[in-house]
């Protein structure tokens, strides 16, 4: 399991006496276990990054001061990335700012203040996006993904061959992602007793663990009109093939060989790596939708989360209840991280609150 929190160096802290020295490994692992496997290597590799920075600049990593948090994002701000010649997007140091903090509180340890490094932040965002260079507009926004709304998801299900257990995978995860609004996260998690068929006909019922509500939600997905784009059709068919294959229980979506069977266990030096069951990884069904976008050929910046954000956008298009958009994908009421979710249209839609008022 990959650490929330890397282990104490003489680099993170300097010594002290008295009191509890962090959490114990097993702690550590329970709280790792509470936090999304892509957030997790994303937070271990961020703070072991700031444990570098502190090495070097002969500050404390664990526990920072507050004024420790505003220079080395100070720093991520002016310093160009070897890797894309550019500093760090304010979307990523505002999860590095977050990486820092959730480490203290799995240490034990008081989380710095970073009103600074937040004025800081707000301050680069604002020459970013306020900038006369597109690019440097852009970078504020970098880790925005397009929508992919129905239309998008009709291009990217015609690329597949849907005769293959791998056609119908793919297109049972693109499908369903957009219609749960389903993070990689969850998605990968879901078994085949995940989907309930509804006795009346009217469609499935899968049952989801939210982990960022820390719930389990079990969204109701009916027929699409449209049986190319229809998530139903598209996980029964999935379902039948694996029980073709033998598989009536255990991961709904799974690794599929180029001669389109499920391999067995797959090991390394004599030691088995990945799930024995062959459940996919996260980033596996990222590549899907990145694989499926590049053979449509459509333009834009298309990530799993696509999906979630598709899905956001049609319902909202189609004037359903955001109460309702937040319950079915998995967002807690009043959620103000949905809003972002909602994408801008030009102002001349039957949207415009203008309309109807009585002006």
């Amino acid at each position: 399991m990959t650490e929330l929190v890397p282990a104490r160096t003489a680099s993170a802290t300097a010594p002290r006496t008295g009191g509890r020295r962090g959490l114990s490994p097993q702690a550590q692992a329970a709280v790792a276990a509470g936090v999304p496997d892509s957030t997790r290597r994303a937070y271990s590799a961020d703070f072991r990054a700031f444990i570098e920075w502190c090495a070097a600049s002969g500050d404390d990593a664990l526990p920072a001061e507050p004024d420790t948090v505003t220079e080395y994002v100070t720093t991520l701000t002016t310093t160009p990335r070897e890797r894309t010649g550019r500093p760090y997007s304010p979307a990523s140091i505002e999860r590095i700012i977050a990486s820092i903090r959730t480490a203290h509180k799995a240490a034990g340890e008081q989380p710095p203040e970073t009103k600074g490094a937040r004025k800081v932040l707000a301050g680069y965002k604002a020459a970013l996006s306020e900038s006369d260079d597109d690019t440097d507009r852009q970078h504020a926004q970098a880790n925005r993904v397009d929508a992919a709304v129905p239309a998008v998801l009709r291009k990217f299900v015609a690329t597949l061959d849907r005769t293959t257990l791998k056609g119908k995978r793919d297109a049972a995860l693109l499908l369903l992602a957009h219609a749960i609004a389903g993070r990689a996260s969850e998605l990968v998690a879901l078994n085949i007793g995940s989907v309930t068929v509804d006795p009346d006909g009217r469609g499935i019922a899968v049952k989801v663990y939210r982990k960022k509500l820390k719930k389990w939600t079990e969204p109701k997905v009916m027929y699409g009109s449209h049986p190319a784009t229809c998530p139903v059709r598209a996980v029964l068919a999935l379902i039948e093939a694996l029980a073709e294959q033998g598989r009536t229980t255990g991961p709904l979506f799974v690794r599929v060989n180029r001669h389109g069977k499920i391999p067995g266990p797959i090991t390394r030096h004599g030691r088995t790596i990945g799930d024995p069951d062959g459940r996919m990884t996260t980033d596996a069904a990222a590549d899907i939708v990145q694989a499926a976008a590049e053979a449509a050929e459509v333009d834009g910046r298309w990530r799993s989360h696509s999906m979630r954000r598709g899905f956001v956008t049609a319902a909202r298009a189609a004037g359903k209840d955001l109460v309702d958009i937040g319950r079915h994908g998995g967002w807690a009421d009043g959620s103000k991280a949905l809003l972002a979710y909602i994408e801008e249209d030009d102002g001349w839609s039957d949207r415009n609150p203008l309309i109807g008022i009585g002006l």
